[in-house]
C-alpha cells in the first residue's frame, strides 16, 4: 500500500525453541471446551442479549454438550448478575457443568461476583489483568513488578471470598494480551499467581493464554504455548487454556497448533462471534476434528438448529460460506465439482466400509443434519453431470451416461440466456418439454408384440400416424425394439439406426413406471435421445423411440 512509512509495521520476533515438538504431534483427543458465547459473544453485540435470549443460548450450549460455560461478567452489569442468579435460584445448572465468571482484580468487583455465585456448587472464577508491553507502557504506565502485584492482589481477594463460599472455586488466570507479552514475564507472573493460590493436586489452576490480538502466524502461537508449557511450575496441576481471536483470520489454525503444542482446553464461541473479528469458532474446530476421526463430545448433529438459535440470540446473520454451517458450503455449481461429487456419492453407496471418500465434501452433510437436496445446483457454470444428478435425486430419472451431454447442453443454453441459477422445478419442466411434451410428427396409435415358436423371432404389428395418415405395418426382429424399428421402416421415410438403449423403474415398487431411453443416429451421424414412460416397459420403449425420431426429424 502507498504512503506507509518504513518501520511502521514490523515482523513478530521468532520464538527461541529449536527443539520444538509440536510439528510432529497429532490431535488425538478433544480438549476441554469452554463456551464464552454468553460473555465474549454477548459483549460484542450491538444489542446485548436480554435474560430470555441468554437462557435460550444457555440451553443450546447444554444441548451441544459444553461442560465449561462462561456465563458472563456479573459484577459488570445488572443483566449479567441477574442471569447468574436466575440460573442458580432455579437449579438450571446441571451437576456435571461448571459455570465460569470473569472478573478484574478489584475488591468491590470480586465481592459482587461472589455475591452472584452464592449457592453454586462449583464455579471457575476467571481473574485477569493485561500484561503486554503496549498495555503496560500506554494504558497502565506500570512496571512488570507493579503488574505482578496487581495480579497477586486479585488472587488474595479471590482466596479471601472463596474461603467463605459454600462450594468449590477453581481459579483461572489470564495474562491478557498474552501474545504481546514477553514470554519470560508471562511465565513469571503465571508462576507467582499459581504459587499464591496454593496450586496442588486438589487445587488445580487454569492458565489461559489468550491471543487477545492475533500478532503473528499460527506457528508462533504454538511455539509460545509449548514454551510456556515447559516453563510453568507444577505443570501437572495446570490446564493450559487457549482463547484466540481472529484478527489475522487464523484463529482456528492457531488453536489447532496450540493443541499440538500441549494446550488442554479451548475457549471460544459458536460461529466466531466476539469482539472485533471474533473469537475462534468452536463449531469449525470441533468438526475439523470430526473429519479426522476424533470424538469431540459435542453434538452438532442438527447444525441448522444451532445456527438458527445463535442468529436469533445475537441478531447476526451467518455468512453463506461459513465453514460447515453456511447455506452454500455443501453446494457445487462448478461442472467438474458436480461430476466428482456425483461419482463420489454413488461410490459411497456401493462400497462396504463406512469411510467417507466423497470429493470436495470433507464431511458427510448428513452427519450435521443437512440433506443432499442442495449439494448440486445448476447455473451457467454447471456441467452435464450436475444436471443428471438433480434429475435423478429429485425426480427419479437415471439418465444414461451418453445422454448427459445432450441434456446438459440444453440446460446450459437456458442458463446462459437467463444468467441465473435454475431451480429443480425449472429443470424438470425443461426435461418434460424436451422429451415428454414435444410436438408429434410421428405418433404411436397401437402395437402388438408376439413371438414365433419355431425360431424365437419377435414380431411387431405397429399402427401409427405419420403425415396425418394412419399406417399399419409389420416387422420382425430379435426383440420388441428391433421388430418395431423394422415395422416402422416400411412406411417411414427417414433412415436411422439405434445406438443405445437403457431402462429403469421410477417410483414405488407397487406403482412404479418404467422409463426407457433410446439413442438413435441419423445418416448424417447426428444422435438424438428419446424418453418414454409407461407402466408397460415395451410401451415405454416404443414411446422413447418415437420421441427420438420426432426430435431428430421434426
Amino acid at each position: 500500500m502507498k504512503n506507509i512509512p518504513k518501520g511502521k509495521y514490523n515482523p513478530y520476533p521468532k520464538i527461541d525453541l529449536p527443539d520444538r515438538q509440536w510439528p510432529s504431534n497429532t490431535i488425538t483427543k478433544a480438549p476441554i471446551w469452554c463456551s464464552v458465547d454468553l460473555r465474549d459473544g454477548n459483549q460484542a453485540l450491538i444489542t446485548p442479549m436480554d435474560l430470555d435470549k441468554k437462557l435460550k443460548l444457555f440451553s443450546l450450549l447444554l444441548d451441544i454438550g459444553f461442560k465449561h460455560i462462561e456465563i458472563g461478567f456479573p459484577s459488570a452489569s445488572k443483566v449479567e448478575f441477574d442471569f447468574l442468579r436466575h440460573l442458580i435460584d432455579n437449579n438450571l445448572i446441571p451437576s456435571d457443568v461448571t459455570i465460569q465468571v470473569l472478573v478484574q482484580a478489584r475488591e468491590h468487583l470480586i465481592q459482587k461476583t461472589f455475591d452472584a455465585l452464592k449457592g453454586v456448587k462449583r464455579a471457575i472464577v476467571h481473574l485477569y489483568n493485561s500484561t503486554s508491553v503496549a498495555q503496560r507502557k500506554i494504558v497502565f504506565q506500570k512496571s512488570q513488578e507493579e503488574i505482578i502485584s496487581l495480579a497477586l492482589k486479585g488472587v488474595d481477594l479471590v482466596k479471601k471470598y472463596a474461603a467463605t463460599h459454600d462450594g468449590e472455586i477453581i481459579l483461572e488466570y489470564s495474562p491478557e494480551s498474552f501474545t504481546g507479552t514477553e514470554l519470560e514475564f508471562a511465565a513469571k507472573i503465571c508462576n507467582e499467581v499459581t504459587s499464591k493460590w496454593g496450586i496442588g493436586k486438589e487445587r488445580p489452576v487454569i492458565i489461559n493464554l489468550p491471543a487477545t490480538v492475533e500478532a503473528a502466524t499460527p506457528n508462533i502461537y504454538a511455539d509460545q504455548i509449548e514454551w510456556m508449557s515447559r516453563h510453568l511450575d507444577n505443570r501437572e496441576h495446570i490446564l493450559i487454556s487457549t482463547h484466540t481471536h481472529n484478527d489475522r483470520g487464523t484463529s482456528v489454525a492457531a488453536t489447532e497448533l496450540a493443541l499440538l503444542a500441549g494446550a488442554d482446553r479451548v475457549e471460544g464461541t459458536l460461529l466466531s462471534n466476539g469482539e472485533r473479528t471474533g473469537n475462534v469458532d468452536i463449531i469449525t474446530l470441533a468438526l475439523n476434528m470430526t473429519t479426522q476421526g476424533v470424538d469431540t463430545h459435542l453434538d452438532f448433529a442438527n447444525i441448522d438448529k444451532v445456527v438458527k438459535t445463535v442468529e436469533e440470540c445475537t441478531e447476526i446473520n451467518t455468512h453463506c460460506r461459513h465453514p460447515y454451517v453456511g447455506k452454500l458450503v455443501y453446494t457445487a455449481f462448478s461442472g467438474s465439482h458436480q461430476d466428482a461429487i456425483n461419482k463420489g456419492l454413488a461410490f459411497q453407496k456401493l462400497k462396504k466400509d463406512p469411510k467417507w471418500e466423497v470429493p470436495y465434501l470433507p464431511i458427510d452433510p448428513a452427519d450435521v443434519g443437512r440433506t443432499y437436496e442442495d449439494i448440486i445446483r445448476i447455473n451457467s457454470q454447471s456441467g452435464k453431470g450436475g444436471v443428471a444428478y438433480v434429475l435423478e435425486h429429485e425426480f427419479g430419472y437415471q439418465l444414461p451416461k451418453k445422454m448427459h451431454p445432450e441434456f446438459g447442453r440444453i440446460i446450459q443454453s437456458v442458463t446462459d440466456t437467463l444468467g441465473r441459477e435454475l431451480a429443480g422445478s425449472e429443470i424438470i419442466d425443461i426435461f418434460n418439454k424436451t422429451y415428454l411434451q414435444i410436438k408429434n410428427d410421428l405418433e404411436l396409435v397401437d402395437f402388438t408384440i408376439s413371438k414365433t415358436k419355431a425360431n424365437n423371432i419377435t414380431q411387431c404389428e405397429l399402427t401409427y400416424m405419420y403425415n396425418n395418415k394412419q399406417i399399419t405395418s409389420k416387422g420382425e426382429g430379435n426383440g420388441p425394439i428391433d421388430a418395431c424399428k423394422n415395422a416402422l421402416a416400411k412406411g417411414y421415410k427417414h433412415e436411422f439406426s439405434i445406438k443405445s438403449y437403457s431402462e429403469h423403474s421410477r417410483g414405488e415398487q407397487s406403482s412404479a413406471d418404467a422409463v426407457a431411453y433410446i439413442e438413435i443416429q441419423t445418416p448424417q451421424m447426428d444422435t438424438y435421445f428419446g424418453v418414454g414412460i409407461d407402466s408397460n416397459i415395451t410401451m415405454a420403449s416404443i414411446k422413447a423411440l418415437f420421441c427420438a425420431l420426432n426430435r431428430a426429424f421434426l
